[in-house]
Protein backbone atom coordinates (compact mmCIF):
# COMPACT_ATOMS: atom_id res chain seq x y z
CA UNK A 1 0.00 0.00 0.00
CA UNK A 2 1.47 3.35 -1.03
CA UNK A 3 1.79 6.14 1.51
CA UNK A 4 -0.40 8.39 -0.65
CA UNK A 5 -3.21 5.84 -0.44
CA UNK A 6 -2.74 5.69 3.34
CA UNK A 7 -3.06 9.48 3.48
CA UNK A 8 -6.28 9.34 1.48
CA UNK A 9 -7.75 6.60 3.65
CA UNK A 10 -6.84 8.47 6.84
CA UNK A 11 -8.57 11.57 5.47
CA UNK A 12 -11.74 9.60 4.71
CA UNK A 13 -11.72 7.89 8.11
CA UNK A 14 -11.21 11.18 9.97
CA UNK A 15 -14.03 12.85 8.04
CA UNK A 16 -16.53 10.06 8.70
CA UNK A 17 -15.65 9.34 12.32
CA UNK A 18 -15.45 12.98 13.41
CA UNK A 19 -19.02 13.57 12.24
CA UNK A 20 -20.09 11.10 14.95
CA UNK A 21 -17.67 12.31 17.63
CA UNK A 22 -15.13 9.51 17.25
CA UNK A 23 -11.42 9.62 16.39
CA UNK A 24 -11.14 6.63 14.06
CA UNK A 25 -8.33 4.85 15.93
CA UNK A 26 -9.60 1.36 15.13
CA UNK A 27 -9.73 2.12 11.41
CA UNK A 28 -6.29 3.77 11.44
CA UNK A 29 -4.90 0.61 13.01
CA UNK A 30 -6.69 -1.54 10.44
CA UNK A 31 -5.16 0.47 7.59
CA UNK A 32 -1.67 0.37 9.11
CA UNK A 33 -1.96 -3.35 9.81
CA UNK A 34 -2.75 -3.98 6.14
CA UNK A 35 0.19 -1.72 5.20
CA UNK A 36 2.45 -3.84 7.48
CA UNK A 37 3.63 -0.96 9.66
CA UNK A 38 5.75 -1.80 12.75
CA UNK A 39 3.56 -2.38 15.81
CA UNK A 40 5.03 0.38 17.97
CA UNK A 41 4.64 2.91 15.16
CA UNK A 42 1.07 1.78 14.45
CA UNK A 43 0.00 2.47 18.01
CA UNK A 44 1.64 5.91 18.18
CA UNK A 45 0.19 7.03 14.84
CA UNK A 46 -3.33 5.89 15.72
CA UNK A 47 -3.26 7.60 19.12
CA UNK A 48 -1.85 10.89 17.80
CA UNK A 49 -4.44 11.01 15.02
CA UNK A 50 -7.16 10.20 17.55
CA UNK A 51 -6.12 13.15 19.70
CA UNK A 52 -6.10 15.56 16.75
CA UNK A 53 -9.53 14.53 15.45
CA UNK A 54 -11.47 14.33 18.71
CA UNK A 55 -10.03 17.58 20.04
CA UNK A 56 -11.90 19.37 17.28
CA UNK A 57 -15.05 17.43 18.17
CA UNK A 58 -14.74 18.38 21.85
CA UNK A 59 -14.48 22.07 20.95
CA UNK A 60 -17.53 21.89 18.69
CA UNK A 61 -19.59 20.04 21.32
CA UNK A 62 -18.56 22.61 23.91
CA UNK A 63 -19.57 25.50 21.65
CA UNK A 64 -22.96 23.85 21.15
CA UNK A 65 -23.46 23.70 24.93
CA UNK A 66 -23.03 19.92 25.17
CA UNK A 67 -20.64 19.56 28.09
CA UNK A 68 -20.87 16.21 29.91
CA UNK A 69 -17.27 16.50 31.09
CA UNK A 70 -18.01 16.32 34.80
CA UNK A 71 -20.00 13.12 34.26
CA UNK A 72 -16.83 11.54 32.91
CA UNK A 73 -14.93 11.72 36.20
CA UNK A 74 -15.97 8.26 37.43
CA UNK A 75 -15.09 6.65 34.11
CA UNK A 76 -11.77 8.47 33.76
CA UNK A 77 -10.63 7.72 37.32
CA UNK A 78 -9.75 4.16 36.33
CA UNK A 79 -9.32 4.49 32.57
CA UNK A 80 -6.46 7.03 32.60
CA UNK A 81 -3.92 5.07 34.70
CA UNK A 82 -4.85 1.78 33.04
CA UNK A 83 -4.59 3.29 29.55
CA UNK A 84 -1.09 4.46 30.50
CA UNK A 85 -0.26 0.99 31.84
CA UNK A 86 -1.52 -0.64 28.65
CA UNK A 87 0.59 1.74 26.60
CA UNK A 88 3.77 0.66 28.38
CA UNK A 89 3.25 -3.01 27.47
CA UNK A 90 4.79 -4.30 24.24
CA UNK A 91 3.24 -7.60 23.15
CA UNK A 92 4.94 -10.02 20.76
CA UNK A 93 3.83 -9.34 17.19
CA UNK A 94 1.58 -12.40 16.84
CA UNK A 95 -0.18 -11.72 20.15
CA UNK A 96 -0.65 -8.06 19.29
CA UNK A 97 -2.11 -8.77 15.85
CA UNK A 98 -4.42 -11.39 17.34
CA UNK A 99 -5.60 -8.97 20.03
CA UNK A 100 -6.01 -6.21 17.44
CA UNK A 101 -8.09 -8.55 15.28
CA UNK A 102 -10.33 -9.42 18.24
CA UNK A 103 -10.72 -5.76 19.22
CA UNK A 104 -11.63 -4.77 15.66
CA UNK A 105 -14.13 -7.63 15.37
CA UNK A 106 -15.78 -6.85 18.71
CA UNK A 107 -15.90 -3.15 17.83
CA UNK A 108 -17.53 -3.99 14.50
CA UNK A 109 -20.14 -6.21 16.18
CA UNK A 110 -20.99 -3.42 18.62
CA UNK A 111 -21.58 -1.10 15.65
CA UNK A 112 -24.19 -3.50 14.29
CA UNK A 113 -26.32 -3.27 17.44
CA UNK A 114 -29.68 -1.57 17.11
CA UNK A 115 -29.64 0.29 20.43
CA UNK A 116 -33.38 1.00 20.32
CA UNK A 117 -34.19 -2.72 20.59
CA UNK A 118 -32.14 -3.42 23.70
CA UNK A 119 -31.84 -1.91 27.13
CA UNK A 120 -29.70 -3.00 30.05
CA UNK A 121 -29.48 -1.77 33.63
CA UNK A 122 -28.24 1.79 34.03
CA UNK A 123 -24.66 2.17 35.24
CA UNK A 124 -23.85 3.08 38.84
CA UNK A 125 -20.90 4.55 40.69
CA UNK A 126 -19.29 1.12 41.02
CA UNK A 127 -19.69 -0.26 37.52
CA UNK A 128 -18.67 2.89 35.63
CA UNK A 129 -15.04 2.90 36.89
CA UNK A 130 -14.78 -0.84 36.22
CA UNK A 131 -16.05 -0.46 32.67
CA UNK A 132 -13.83 2.59 32.12
CA UNK A 133 -10.77 0.79 33.52
CA UNK A 134 -11.19 -2.28 31.32
CA UNK A 135 -11.75 -0.20 28.19
CA UNK A 136 -8.84 2.08 29.12
CA UNK A 137 -6.39 -0.78 29.54
CA UNK A 138 -7.35 -2.48 26.28
CA UNK A 139 -7.27 0.89 24.49
CA UNK A 140 -3.74 1.67 25.69
CA UNK A 141 -2.55 -1.84 24.91
CA UNK A 142 -3.84 -1.81 21.34
CA UNK A 143 -3.54 1.90 20.51
CA UNK A 144 -7.10 3.22 20.29
CA UNK A 145 -9.14 5.67 22.33
CA UNK A 146 -11.87 3.23 23.34
CA UNK A 147 -14.86 5.21 22.11
CA UNK A 148 -16.10 2.34 19.96
CA UNK A 149 -16.55 0.33 23.19
CA UNK A 150 -17.75 3.04 25.57
CA UNK A 151 -20.40 4.57 23.30
CA UNK A 152 -22.31 1.29 22.71
CA UNK A 153 -22.28 0.54 26.45
CA UNK A 154 -23.72 3.96 27.28
CA UNK A 155 -26.27 3.73 24.47
CA UNK A 156 -27.47 0.33 25.67
CA UNK A 157 -27.82 1.67 29.19
CA UNK A 158 -29.75 4.74 27.99
CA UNK A 159 -27.17 6.75 29.91
CA UNK A 160 -28.00 10.10 28.30
CA UNK A 161 -29.09 11.57 24.96
CA UNK A 162 -27.15 10.51 21.86
CA UNK A 163 -25.41 13.89 21.50
CA UNK A 164 -24.18 13.80 25.11
CA UNK A 165 -22.90 10.24 24.67
CA UNK A 166 -21.03 11.29 21.53
CA UNK A 167 -19.52 14.24 23.41
CA UNK A 168 -18.46 12.06 26.34
CA UNK A 169 -17.01 9.45 23.96
CA UNK A 170 -14.94 12.20 22.32
CA UNK A 171 -13.59 13.31 25.69
CA UNK A 172 -12.95 9.70 26.72
CA UNK A 173 -11.03 9.04 23.50
CA UNK A 174 -9.03 12.26 23.90
CA UNK A 175 -7.94 11.59 27.49
CA UNK A 176 -7.25 7.89 27.02
CA UNK A 177 -5.30 8.51 23.83
CA UNK A 178 -3.05 10.96 25.65
CA UNK A 179 -2.53 8.51 28.54
CA UNK A 180 -1.82 5.65 26.15
CA UNK A 181 0.53 7.82 24.10
CA UNK A 182 2.53 8.79 27.18
CA UNK A 183 2.83 5.09 27.95
CA UNK A 184 3.98 4.40 24.40
CA UNK A 185 6.68 7.08 24.50
CA UNK A 186 7.98 5.71 27.79
CA UNK A 187 9.36 2.90 25.62
CA UNK A 188 11.13 5.30 23.21
CA UNK A 189 9.46 4.05 20.01
CA UNK A 190 11.05 4.60 16.60
CA UNK A 191 8.78 6.94 14.63
CA UNK A 192 9.01 8.41 11.13
CA UNK A 193 8.05 11.94 12.19
CA UNK A 194 7.77 13.48 8.69
CA UNK A 195 5.21 10.85 7.71
CA UNK A 196 3.46 11.21 11.07
CA UNK A 197 3.24 14.96 10.45
CA UNK A 198 1.60 14.42 7.06
CA UNK A 199 -0.92 11.98 8.55
CA UNK A 200 -1.73 14.45 11.32
CA UNK A 201 -2.32 17.17 8.72
CA UNK A 202 -4.78 15.11 6.67
CA UNK A 203 -6.78 13.93 9.72
CA UNK A 204 -6.86 17.51 11.01
CA UNK A 205 -8.42 18.67 7.74
CA UNK A 206 -10.71 15.65 7.52
CA UNK A 207 -11.77 16.03 11.13
CA UNK A 208 -12.68 19.68 10.67
CA UNK A 209 -14.70 18.85 7.56
CA UNK A 210 -16.48 16.02 9.36
CA UNK A 211 -17.30 18.27 12.30
CA UNK A 212 -18.95 20.85 10.07
CA UNK A 213 -20.24 18.91 7.09
CA UNK A 214 -23.76 17.53 7.06
CA UNK A 215 -23.94 14.70 4.55
CA UNK A 216 -27.62 14.53 3.64
CA UNK A 217 -27.21 11.71 1.12
CA UNK A 218 -25.87 9.27 3.71
CA UNK A 219 -27.72 8.22 6.83
CA UNK A 220 -25.58 7.70 9.97
CA UNK A 221 -26.67 4.07 10.26
CA UNK A 222 -25.50 3.40 6.69
CA UNK A 223 -22.09 4.91 7.37
CA UNK A 224 -21.87 2.91 10.59
CA UNK A 225 -22.81 -0.30 8.76
CA UNK A 226 -20.21 0.12 6.02
CA UNK A 227 -17.53 1.03 8.57
CA UNK A 228 -18.43 -1.98 10.71
CA UNK A 229 -18.20 -4.33 7.73
CA UNK A 230 -14.78 -3.04 6.70
CA UNK A 231 -13.41 -3.23 10.25
CA UNK A 232 -14.85 -6.73 10.68
CA UNK A 233 -13.17 -7.93 7.48
CA UNK A 234 -9.77 -6.69 8.67
CA UNK A 235 -10.36 -8.15 12.13
CA UNK A 236 -11.29 -11.57 10.78
CA UNK A 237 -8.32 -11.47 8.41
CA UNK A 238 -5.91 -10.77 11.28
CA UNK A 239 -7.44 -13.48 13.46
CA UNK A 240 -7.28 -16.04 10.65
CA UNK A 241 -3.59 -15.29 10.11
CA UNK A 242 -2.75 -15.60 13.80
CA UNK A 243 -5.06 -18.49 14.73
CA UNK A 244 -2.06 -20.66 15.59
CA UNK A 245 -1.47 -18.39 18.58
CA UNK A 246 -4.87 -19.43 19.93
CA UNK A 247 -4.01 -23.10 19.44
CA UNK A 248 -0.72 -22.62 21.26
CA UNK A 249 -2.46 -20.90 24.17
CA UNK A 250 -4.77 -23.88 24.70
CA UNK A 251 -2.23 -26.59 23.88
CA UNK A 252 -1.49 -28.99 26.73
Amino acid sequence: MSFWLILLLFFVVATIYSSAGFGGGSSYLAILAIALYPIEEMRVIALVCNIVVVFGSIINFHLKGIKPWYDAILIMAASIPLAFLGGTIQLPKSYFLLLLGLVLLIGALLMFIDYDRFTVKRPNKITLPIVGGIIGFVSGLVGIGGGIFLAPVLHLQRWKAAAEIAALASFFIFVNSIAGLVGQFSRNPVIDYPKLGMLVLVVLVGGQIGNRLVITSLKPEHVRFVTAVLIAIVGINLISKEYKVILDLFAF
